[in-house]
């Protein structure tokens, strides 16, 4: 084995987005594209010879090949040992785990998340540090500077590692062990949830429960955990097969993509519970019997309920949220003498918060949610989480998120996505909004009157770092908002979001169709941004 340098030609568009660099699975094909962006990042650390590095995927296509560049190059640059999810699968919460148990010094985890996989589809990468977290901008940004001078990179010339069997393998000086992908995350769960409690609840006969991983990365997560640890009923996880398309599907847990648990769960003698996961792992649905729980509300049933799950019972140190997120966990809270934290999209921006210990749970209205059990969402937790809340309250899902709206009020919340708008007039409706900020205060529309317009910025209270243009916000007078961004997750055009949120103390209106109740502050939205006449779209492509 010898170590060989290759020259090589910068890429112009290796810029990482809110989770890593994501393109088309023929752009990282190009001639030392993924190679010229690993040893961007390698270049951009400093100290990590002969430390660990976590390498993982979502398995979709092109995963195994990538991984075996990224073996061959980190031999190559200094690393003196790599762990390597079993047939290159690592979820990304069970990759910042095993990153977090292990001391290493990072991970490089592959995925494109929620975005579809396949030869003419999707493909990611990002570099996550050694708290587990995904890289915060100072080092992303780092990366991207390396990206566009680099001249050349190391790669060791070796075989390729056998990574479909738990084994120790060397390269060069650097040894590979490929590790079970499950059998750490599994045992961190087991010190967070009460398994002897859930395991009641779920294989006790009288309660039913689907999961559904969509043909991606939780698939082996979620039969280890359901089926075998906890004895449901076999067959309880469907779609559990990885596939390198996802089965030709979209794995994004929402009630567009993950149409066949919605009909299942809004069906005849449908299953009492519920859930979905992405492409990697880090997202959840939740369903009720013929009921859907908003990601904003979960994470505030969640936190008003923490202290029955025993890796809660001591309470919270506080809630971050992305401020997109419903206010719904800052009425939580509020009620629990707590800070609720309003940050930027980007799971990077609850490191600082988490490692600080100002925050225990977190949550993002795109159906992430976690706590400081790891430094990234987290789906199957979540969805541990609410079979544990299950078990010890006797309730139905539809009760328990009833009884929190007759505490705490109701947030009624969606999110319109418009997909694949042409990058131009998405980017010309933002420059208007934001041109026309200063004037909008005191303006009426209906009987909707602004309160305050602004484009978000956040100042991390632990570093002192700043985000800025974060999205578009317009507050009303009501406590209603509307919010405005641009999706940093898509490979093609521009996605743009609109979140549009109305609060409803009284429990007798609690029962009104979310879009209905949402109508008037929806037209208003349009009018507002032109969204109609600027993106040409009558209708936003996913409504959640």
């Amino acid at each position: 084995m010898s170590i060989q340098t290759v020259s090589t030609q910068p890429y112009s568009d290796q810029k990482p987005g809110t989770s890593g660099l994501r393109k088309k699975v023929k752009v990282f094909q190009q001639q030392n594209y993924l190679e010229n962006f690993v040893q961007s990042i390698f270049n951009s650390l400093e100290g990590f010879q002969n430390q660990t590095l976590v390498v993982g995927g979502d398995g979709r296509y092109y995963n195994r090949e990538a991984i075996q560049i990224i073996l061959k190059m980190a031999a190559a640059n200094g690393f003196g040992r790599v762990l390597v999810g079993q047939g290159g699968i690592l979820s990304t919460p069970a990759a910042s785990c095993v990153i977090r148990k292990n001391n290493a010094f990072g991970g490089i985890i592959l995925s494109a998340s929620h975005n579809p996989g396949g030869p003419d589809e999707d493909f990611g990468i990002k570099y996550n540090t050694g708290n587990g977290g995904p890289a915060p901008e100072g080092i992303t940004d780092a990366i991207y500077d390396r990206s566009k001078t680099i001249t050349e990179y190391k790669i060791l010339d070796a075989s390729d590692i056998d990574l479909d069997r738990v084994a120790s393998h060397s390269l060069g000086h650097t040894t590979i062990e490929v590790i079970d992908s499950v059998s750490d995350y599994g045992a961190l769960m087991e010190t967070l949830f009460d398994f002897g409690q859930i395991k009641q609840l779920v294989s006790g006969g009288s309660f039913r429960m689907c999961m559904d991983s969509l043909h991606a990365v939780t698939g082996p997560y979620a039969k280890a955990l359901f089926e075998r640890r906890l004895n449901a009923p076999a067959g309880t996880v469907v779609n559990g097969e990885p596939l390198e398309d996802f089965g030709g599907g979209h794995p994004d847990p929402n009630l567009v993509y993950a149409h066949d648990l919605v009909e299942t769960m809004f069906g005849d003698n449908a299953p009492a519970f519920g859930a979905a996961s992405d492409g990697d792992g880090d997202r959840n649905m939740i369903l009720g019997n013929n009921f859907f729980v908003t990601p904003s509300d979960s994470l505030a049933v969640l936190a008003a309920n923490a202290t029955l799950v025993p890796g809660y019972r001591n309470g919270l140190a506080g809630i971050a949220r992305s401020m997109p997120t419903s206010q719904a966990a800052d009425r939580v809270a509020e009620k629990l003498g707590i800070d609720c934290y309003e940050t930027p999209t980007g799971w990077k921006f609850f490191g600082n918060l988490l490692d600080a210990g100002r925050a225990t749970l977190c949550g993002e209205e795109s159906f992430g949610t976690g706590s400081n059990h790891i430094r990234e969402k987290d789906g199957l937790w979540a969805v541990l989480f609410w079979l544990n809340i299950l078990a010890v309250k006797g309730q139905s899902v539809e009760e328990i998120v009833k009884e929190h709206w007759s505490t705490y009020g109701r947030n009624y919340y969606s999110r319109h996505d418009y997909e694949g708008v042409e990058s131009d007039k998405a980017n010309t409706l933002m420059d208007n909004l934001r041109s026309s900020l200063g004037s909008m205060p005191g303006k009426t529309f209906g009987r909707y009157t602004i309160d305050y317009a602004d484009d978000f910025a956040y100042t991390d209270p632990v570093d002192g770092s700043v985000a800025t243009k974060q999205g578009v916000r317009i507050g009303f007078t009501d406590g209603s908002r509307i919010v405005f961004r641009l999706s940093g997750t898509g490979t093609s055009g521009a996605t743009l979001r609109l979140y549009v949120e109305s609060y409803e103390p009284d429990p007798a209106k609690h029962d009104q169709e979310t879009q209905a109740a949402l109508a008037d502050l929806i037209a208003v939205a349009d009018e507002i941004a032109q969204i109609k006449t600027l993106t040409g779209r009558d209708q936003p492509t996913v409504i959640t």
